[in-house]
């Protein structure tokens, strides 16, 4: 799969763009386990015209995570096409624009999946960002504003007349937000519009190595992309990884405990180092409260708390060490 000349080699999984998660050493992290794109934090256009440091900071890649994308996005036309070209200037592999955040400080601004109420900006905004840069721009969108309004095989077309390079696509409609199951068989037939020339890539409840390999086989899409299942998890992408390679789910070999705690405690340190020790800990709590590792311990609820209250890296360090003897023993037990 190839996105402009961009070559992704075949059946690539992608980190999927998540605001206060896809920071630099969580994409460093998600590369090195076996994903083959992947994405900025979404990036407001009008943040980075107006120089916020907090924005303008989303900006920065590290040569080892390429290919990797900045995804921008916003309501306006002019301030779009400002934004990419700024972004340009950060030298990503790809531009991407965000027609897809459905939380409501977003959407309910006109801005992300608010622009499937108004196809005519979302058109402009995109074939004006498509002529302002060099770099290949591509597309993350919805099925639709609802259930009612599911448009996305024609606005896929319509995209893909406005110059992009691929487009992904989430298989919910804005008003699921992330609530039932994503639908794949109307993802399936955006890819099957013989009129669509451009790669497609499906995204929405891959959480498993199967259900990437069932992405491929039943739906037919280029691509994959992994979002919330990554939380707490990087080694998603080892596991699919292997699974794509082997042809076959069964074929995976994961991470050992010790190794997958290995990542957990890495990414603590790398918050703390590019922040501070507070507000390190502060981000890095989203990945341990999602982590699939915690999941089914016994008697879990008052370490839980305690892992998530704790405040200096020694003391989170020591909750993790209890934890992972605390699994290991139950894993021993269990056998």
């Amino acid at each position: 799969m190839k996105i402009g000349t961009i070559d992704l080699g075949e059946r690539p999984v992608m980190l999927a763009p998540m605001e206060d998660v896809t920071d630099r050493s969580f994409r460093l992290i998600c590369k090195e386990q076996g994903a083959d794109m992947v994405t900025t934090e979404f990036v407001s256009a009008d943040a980075l015209i107006r120089n916020i440091a907090s924005t303008t900071r989303k900006l920065s890649l590290d040569d080892s995570e390429r290919p990797a994308a900045i995804q921008i996005y916003g309501r306006d036309v002019d301030s779009m096409v400002e934004a990419a070209r700024i972004v340009e200037q950060a030298h990503p592999d790809v531009i991407d624009i965000n027609f897809g955040c459905p939380v409501k400080k977003v959407a309910g601004k006109g801005a992300g999946a608010g622009m499937l109420r108004d196809i005519p900006r979302m058109l402009a905004i995109t074939r004006a960002v498509v002529d302002a840069v060099k770099l290949p721009v591509t597309v993350k969108t919805r099925l639709g504003w609802d259930h009612e309004n599911k448009i996305i095989v024609g606005l896929a077309e319509q995209l893909q007349d406005c110059g992009i390079a691929a487009i992904t696509v989430h298989g919910r409609t804005r008003s699921q937000m992330y609530t039932g199951e994503a639908d794949w068989e109307m993802i399936a037939r955006v890819k099957e519009n013989p009129r669509l020339t451009i790669p497609v890539i499906g995204n929405g409840d891959i959480t498993s190595p199967q259900k990437a390999l069932d992405a491929f086989r039943r739906y037919g899409v280029d691509g994959v992309m992994v979002g919330r299942a990554s939380i707490g998890a990087p080694w998603i992408f080892h596991d699919i990884r292997q699974a794509i390679e082997a042809d076959s789910a069964e074929a995976v070999s994961q991470l050992s405990l010790a190794e997958k705690f290995a990542l957990l405690r890495r990414q603590i340190d790398e918050s703390i180092d590019r922040i501070d020790e507070y507000r390190g800990i502060l981000h890095i709590r989203r990945h341990l409260a999602a982590s699939p590792l915690f999941k089914g311990i016994s008697h879990f609820r008052d370490t839980r708390i305690a892992m998530l209250r704790a405040s200096t890296r020694a003391e989170l360090d020591a909750i993790l060490t209890d934890i992972e003897r605390l699994i290991s023993r139950d894993t021993i037990s269990q056998a």
